[in-house]
């Protein structure tokens, strides 16, 4: 069997969507948990054009951010926080007790401190000279 590589952003997006669904049955299985939900929020301008926005997921007690960005004229006008704390408030509707994220060094690491978030691991040399850092945010349900 051979190895194909693919160049195209199609071909890309097709493989990532069927090994996503794969890993997914398979933790499922493993876990007997299958309560998985994606979690998108946006913020749009003039236009309607998005100028902040947070994607990720929900699943087993635990919400997941992948991405979490505000267009570099927007910052600093509290839309970062806007949608950490809609984020939150949706991830502990759906039963979450946690949230985890990563961020780049030269990326965030200070608003997510501020956050409330907690470093919880650090790859030094992602990217080169610079780190991945990884935080987690317990969840108080309540008031």
């Amino acid at each position: 069997m051979d190895i194909k590589i693919f160049s195209t952003n199609e071909e890309y997006k097709a493989l990532e969507s069927f090994l996503a669904t794969r890993l997914y049955e398979f933790n499922a299985a493993a876990t007997g948990v299958s309560d998985a939900q994606y979690l998108g929020l946006q913020i749009e301008g003039a236009g309607n054009e998005v100028v902040a926005g947070v994607a990720g997921h929900t699943w087993c007690n635990t919400c997941f951010l992948g991405y979490v960005w505000v267009s570099e004229r927007e910052r600093g006008k509290g839309y970062g926080k806007r949608l950490l704390e809609a984020a939150e408030q949706e991830a502990r509707k759906r039963g979450c007790g946690n949230i985890v994220l990563s961020t780049h060094s030269f990326q965030a690491p200070r608003f997510y401190e501020r956050m409330g978030f907690e470093k919880s691991a650090e790859v030094a040399g992602h990217p080169v000279g610079h780190s991945n850092i990884w935080f987690t945010k317990a969840l108080v349900n309540g008031p």
